[in-house]
Order: structure tokens, then C-alpha cells, then sequence
């Protein structure tokens, strides 16, 4: 149960057909800031998607399946971590417009909806970590509610672009945001149509448009979904400290090997501004790694480092 519920004389619910209106439109969200209560209107793609893995059952599995689903995942979750989090939400590297818009697709992918509108409520977390101010604070509204249910009421639909000044003038951008769906439909779509082009072709591969589709899209995009929203939840209560900063952040081993480095969390409360979040050799940092991997390429350039003051003062 959510704790941070209004009360009956809240505003009431939108009508159903705006809220279907979200699906295919993000600029259908009106600003509704006290609204907290799940729409289930709004939320139901959300939950058809995890109700769809249950086809596995019926589609099966094969090596290519697997294959894809973890290709995907990798390639998503560094475009979540590395670009909708350390770029957008943090401005940790500067790179071209090209490859922002590129990794911006791949990160709508994902459907954790548009760039903007990610950056937007990360900016926003982290001015009011752990206080009433922020929707996915476990310390406030509860585990559940930190991990999967503030992001699917008429609060969170909108994303204020007041926070954005650095990002909100550029079109493509804008547009990723507003109609977020497009991006994945059309890996699902695509994701189908490779599982029968390879069922046509090459049968003894032993895989499906309808097995692709499920464990390419449903499946990995599920995980991902869970291990992103960990670090919402499971990173502000389970782990160590090793800066005294003024939210439950901590770093969680565990989690930053699922997460690409993410789950150096209180590492990253206390100097966000950094483009790596494992500040010790042997902290795990697959983002940064590919990071500056891309910076060797020339994609990517200006990579903010962790300062020396920062290292001093940590717990070792």
C-alpha cells in the first residue's frame, strides 16, 4: 500500500481514454503533481508485459533465444546507465548529437520511457534523495513502492522540462519523449520478424518469430526493467557506506555487477558529477570501462573523473 496515497478529497481519476490516450502520447499527461494513485489504465502495458514471459512456456527456448535476450539486456543496460543516466542526467562526458541521438534510441528501448522525461525525475531525486519530495525513496514510501509502482501514477507522467534546460531544445529528443512507445514496438516487431526469417532459413537453429519476440523483448526487457529499478530500491537499504552523505545510498557489489556499475551507489550520492562510479580499481564499473572505450574510438570525450579529494576522503 502506498503511504504516500491522497486522501478521498483528492482530484479525481482521469477518464480511461486519456489514460489510453498515454500509451501512444506522452504530452496526454496533464500536470496532476498530487495525483500518487497507480492509474491501472495506464499501467496495464506495463503489466501485459510481465504477463507476456509466461509464454515461454509455449514458444520454448533455443541457444539464439538466449543469446538475444542477453545481447539485449547488455546493450540496453549500458545504454541506460552510460547515457540516460551518466550523460543525460548527470552530464558526466560530452559527446556528438549523433551519437546522443543514437544511444537515446537504444535507451527508448527499453521502455523506461523518454530520455527527458528519465533525466528529468533523476535530476529530481537526487535534490530530494530520501525526503517526502522524492516518489522512490524506500525510507518514505515503502520497498514496493520505490521499486515499481511511483513511476505508474499521474504524478510521475509528466516530465517537467524545467529541469532540462541544457536538453529540452533539442526536436529528436523531444519527440523520443513524447511518443516513447515507437522505439519499442519496433524492436518487437523487428525481433519477430528475424525469429521467422530465421525459422524460414535456417530451421535447425530451432527458433521462432513468436520465441524471439518473448524472450528478445518480453523476457530481457523485464530483467532489465528490475535490475535498473534495484538501485531505486535494494541501493538505498542493503550494502555499505563509505561516505556520510544525507540519503540511505550504498554500494552494493552485487548489484553493480547486474547493473554495469550502478550499484556503486553511495559512491555516486556523494560525487555524481563523476563519468565513473566504481572509485576504487576493484570496484566493478562496466559502464565506465565501455565508456572509455568509446573515448578511445572518439566517440565520446571529456570524461569527468573522480577527483583525488573524493578518494581521500572515503572509507576505505
Amino acid at each position: 500500500m502506498n503511504p504516500a496515497a491522497p486522501s478521498p478529497a483528492s482530484p479525481p481519476r482521469r477518464s480511461r481514454l486519456r489514460s489510453l490516450r498515454l500509451w501512444f502520447d506522452g504530452q496526454a499527461a496533464p500536470v496532476a503533481a498530487d495525483d500518487n494513485r497507480i492509474d491501472w489504465w495506464r499501467a496495464a502495458p506495463f503489466l501485459a508485459m510481465h504477463l507476456a514471459c509466461v509464454a515461454v512456456i509455449w514458444v520454448g527456448v533455443s541457444p539464439v533465444a538466449i543469446v538475444v535476450a542477453i545481447l539485449l539486456y547488455a546493450v540496453r543496460m549500458f545504454a541506460l546507465t552510460g547515457f540516460y543516466h551518466r550523460y543525460f542526467s548527470h552530464r558526466a562526458f560530452r559527446t556528438s548529437r549523433a551519437v546522443q541521438f543514437v544511444f537515446a534510441v537504444i535507451g527508448a528501448a527499453c521502455v523506461q520511457r523518454g530520455p527527458l522525461w528519465w533525466a528529468a525525475h533523476h535530476r529530481h531525486h537526487h535534490i530530494h534523495a530520501d525526503t517526502p519530495r522524492d516518489p522512490h525513496s524506500p525510507r518514505v514510501h515503502g520497498f514496493l513502492w520505490s521499486h515499481a509502482g511511483w513511476f505508474l501514477t499521474p504524478a510521475a507522467f509528466a516530465t517537467d522540462l524545467n529541469r532540462l534546460p541544457d536538453l529540452r531544445d533539442y526536436p529528436e529528443l523531444r519527440w523520443l519523449d513524447r511518443y516513447d512507445l515507437v522505439v519499442p514496438v519496433a524492436l518487437a516487431v523487428f525481433l519477430f520478424a528475424l525469429g521467422a526469417a530465421l525459422n524460414a532459413f535456417v530451421p535447425s537453429w530451432g527458433t521462432s518469430g513468436a520465441q524471439l519476440l518473448v524472450w528478445g523483448f518480453f523476457v530481457s526487457t523485464v530483467v532489465l526493467f528490475h535490475a535498473t529499478v534495484t538501485i531505486n530500491s535494494l541501493a538505498h537499504r542493503f550494502g555499505s557506506r563509505r561516505f556520510s552523505t544525507r540519503d540511505d545510498s550504498r554500494n552494493n557489489p552485487w548489484l553493480a555487477l547486474l547493473t554495469f556499475g550502478e550499484g556503486w551507489h553511495n559512491n555516486h550520492h556523494f560525487f555524481p558529477g563523476s563519468a565513473r562510479q566504481g572509485f576504487r580499481w576493484w570496484e566493478i564499473d562496466l559502464t565506465w570501462y565501455g565508456l572509455k572505450a568509446m573515448q578511445a574510438c572518439g566517440l565520446v570525450w571529456d570524461l569527468k573523473p573522480v577527483p583525488e579529494w573524493v578518494r581521500a576522503k572515503g572509507k576505505r
